[in-house]
C-alpha cells in the first residue's frame, strides 16, 4: 500500500459534516478528497477478502507531501461493517464522529429523502409503519440506507462498534450542536486531537442548506417528536455513558 488515509469522519448523516468539510479544506496540514463521501469502506461490490486499496489513491493529489489524509463519509458509523474495514486498512487511524440529537436527525433525513423522491410516506408514516420495509432485510440491503431514519439514530451500538476495535485515544466524540454554536472550541479540540496546528479562522460555516422542496409539514410534529423520543432515550442514555458526552439539552431527553 501507498500513502494512507489517516483521519476518517464517520458520521453521523445530517450531523454538520458538510460544514466540517469545509474547514479541513481550509487546514494546510490536511490533504482534502475529491469528493467529500469516498464511501469505499461501505461499498459493497469490493472484495473485502482482498481490498484493493489503490482506489483510495486516486482520492488525493499524488504530491500531498506529509499532509494527513481523511475521508469524511458519515454512513461509516452506522454500515456494520465499515468500522472493521477501516481498522484493517488502518489500525492506526484517528476517527471522528458528530453527533446530533437523533430526532432532529431523523426529521432532517426524511426532509432530504422526500426531497430527493426517494421517500413517499410522510414522516409519522415512514417512522411508524414505514419501519416494516427494512426490518427483515438483510443487514446490508440497499434499502437500509434511504429508509433508516429511526435505525441511523440509535447511537450506542454504533459507538460500541468502534470502542471495541479502536482504542478510545485515537476517537474523538463531538456534538453537531457545538461544531454550529461554538466552531473555535470545536475546531480547537479537532486540531488538539490531530496533532496539529489551528485551524485558520474564516468564520463559521453552514454549509448545508435544506432544499426550498413543497413538504407535508415544515416541521416535525410534536406527537412524532414524543414517539421517537420514547425509542430512544434509552439508547442516548447509553450513548452518553459510553461518549460522556452531555446530551441534556437534547429533545430527545427534554420529552422524559
Amino acid at each position: 500500500m501507498g500513502k494512507l488515509v489517516s483521519i476518517f469522519v464517520c458520521g453521523v448523516q445530517k450531523g454538520g459534516t458538510t460544514s466540517l468539510f469545509a474547514y479541513f479544506r481550509e487546514h494546510p496540514s490536511l490533504s482534502s478528497p475529491s469528493e467529500k463521501e469516498l464511501h469505499f469502506f461501505d461499498e459493497e461490490t469490493v472484495d473485502w477478502s482482498l481490498p484493493d486499496y489503490s482506489t483510495l489513491d486516486t482520492f488525493f493529489l499524488p504530491d500531498d507531501g506529509d499532509k494527513l489524509r481523511f475521508d469524511m463519509t458519515p454512513i461509516y458509523g452506522f454500515w456494520p461493517p465499515s468500522i472493521g474495514r477501516i481498522y484493517a486498512y488502518n489500525p492506526s487511524a484517528k476517527l471522528i464522529f458528530l453527533f446530533r440529537d437523533p430526532v432532529d436527525r431523523a426529521w432532517s433525513q426524511w426532509c432530504m429523502e422526500y426531497g430527493r423522491g426517494e421517500e413517499t410516506l410522510s414522516f409519522a408514516d415512514a417512522i411508524r409503519t414505514g419501519r416494516s420495509r427494512i426490518i427483515n432485510m438483510p443487514p446490508l440491503a440497499p434499502d437500509r440506507r434511504i429508509y433508516s431514519y429511526v435505525e441511523r439514530g440509535l447511537y450506542a451500538e454504533q459507538v460500541r462498534r468502534v470502542l471495541e476495535l479502536f482504542p478510545r485515544e485515537q476517537v474523538l466524540f463531538l456534538r453537531s450542536q457545538d461544531l454550529l454554536n461554538h466552531h473555535r472550541t470545536t475546531l480547537a479540540r479537532i486540531a488538539a486531537f490531530l496533532n496539529i496546528s489551528p485551524f485558520p479562522e474564516t468564520g463559521p460555516k453552514h454549509e448545508y442548506l435544506q432544499p426550498h422542496i413543497p413538504l407535508p409539514s415544515n416541521a416535525i410534529r410534536r406527537e412524532d417528536q414524543a414517539f421517537l423520543a420514547d425509542i430512544f432515550r434509552d439508547d442516548v442514555q447509553a450513548f452518553a455513558r459510553l461518549t460522556e458526552l452531555d446530551v441534556a439539552d437534547w429533545s430527545t431527553m427534554k420529552e422524559a
